[in-house]
């Protein structure tokens, strides 16, 4: 598993991926919101289709899902997506995975962290969220389209 740096990318495997955003839960801790934004050329959601959260889990293409959250015996929480980057249309060049923070900023989620994994599990990439301050709407990562293959940032 490659653990990534602010500013870096890594190419990604033009398959199924998922995409979990874990935090440390506990009193005073807000509820973290994960979504994701299938963008066109534009740098925009072409419709409301294109935003994939708890509400709208599914684009209707089914290349993009928001599975839903979860809870580890020890207080992690996680917030999970799933991509089929091979299937995405291509009108779509990015898919931003972002989330908002429920009663509270980002500045009060601890161990904050967005994972890339197979879907068997094999990790592809790890990225600490360390600068969180006063955002209550954040931006992890994105999935982008560069000669033909697939990057993450």
């Amino acid at each position: 598993m490659t653990q990534m740096t602010k500013g870096g990318n890594l190419p990604v495997p033009a398959t199924a991926l998922q995409v979990a955003v874990t935090w440390r839960q506990g009193p005073g801790v807000p509820d973290v919101d994960v979504s994701a934004l299938l963008l066109g050329a534009t740098g925009r959601v072409r419709s409301d289709t294109d935003l994939v959260f708890y509400n709208q889990p599914a684009h209707p293409s089914g290349t993009v899902r928001h599975l839903g959250k979860g809870q580890g015996a020890d207080g992690t929480g996680a917030d999970w997506l799933w991509l089929d980057l091979a299937a995405v249309e291509p009108g779509v060049d990015r898919v931003v995975v972002a989330a908002s923070a429920d009663a509270g900023t980002f500045g009060q989620v601890p161990s904050l962290d967005v994972r890339v994994s197979l879907p068997d599990g094999q990790p592809v990439a790890s990225f600490a969220i360390v600068d969180a301050s006063a955002e209550t709407a954040f931006v992890f990562g994105e999935f982008y389209r560069r000669n033909g293959a697939w990057k993450f940032r």
